[in-house]
């Protein structure tokens, strides 16, 4: 099993930089899942203490993940997670966007086969996805990502509407799969607990930097 990459901890919090191709928490078709990872290394200390999912990754998206260490935390975290969280992804999509910055707007829904596709009638949740360019290069952009909700698949999806869908997701329209991995990653975790502001930062992964161009 892969050591946990721990971001910060405290008495009521466990935030996590989860890798690429590990899932959150079990599907059925995983042994090894980030929860399980997160609930070992808590069991270690003592015997009795607990871990909990608050929200969850894609599989193939790497970054920051915060699990709470009792019920009321997590219940309180998810009641507010809209409200009190920013949220902000890298992504590299495939092709150049000419937009420096946009906000794209979609109502989402999912078919059989779980796979989620934007709604033509305003029907299914609602998505709103804010990016800005940090880098283009000759076949690829780098966007900068914030989420003011939090649907399934919701990034993939906006960017797969633009027409530029995000490199190595072949789920999502990519063609191309230059870093062997998804390239989209959880970077940044703002959050404000008992009026408390915390910031958590999941390095940027060494396959992405090739894209940066400048210095996050």
């Amino acid at each position: 099993m892969k050591k946990l990459d721990i971001i910060y901890e405290d008495r009521k919090i466990l935030v996590v930089n989860k890798p690429a191709k590990v899932l959150t928490i079990s599907d059925g078709t995983s042994a090894t899942t980030l929860y399980g990872m997160a609930r070992d290394y808590v069991k270690k200390k003592h015997k009795s203490n607990k871990i909990f999912i608050v929200h969850r990754l894609d599989k193939d998206t790497s970054g920051v993940v915060l699990f709470a260490k009792n019920e009321q935390v997590k219940k309180m975290l998810q009641d507010n997670w809209n409200d009190i969280t920013v949220r902000e992804y890298i992504a590299i999509l495939e092709g150049s966007l000419k937009e420096d910055k946009g906000i794209i707007k979609n109502y989402l829904l999912e078919d059989v086969t779980h796979k989620v596709y934007v709604s033509k009638n305003k029907k299914g949740e609602y998505a709103e996805t804010h990016y800005e360019v940090i880098n283009r290069t000759n076949k690829n952009t780098l966007v900068k990502v914030n989420i003011k909700t939090g649907k399934k698949n919701q990034i993939r999806v906006a960017f797969l509407y633009l027409g530029m869908p995000i490199i190595g997701d072949k789920k999502y329209g990519s063609k191309t799969n230059p870093i062997k991995r998804l390239g989209l990653h959880a970077y940044k975790l703002k959050i404000k607990l008992n009026d408390k502001e915390y910031e958590f930062i999941a390095k940027l992964p060494k396959e992405f930097e090739k894209f940066q161009g400048r210095k996050l």
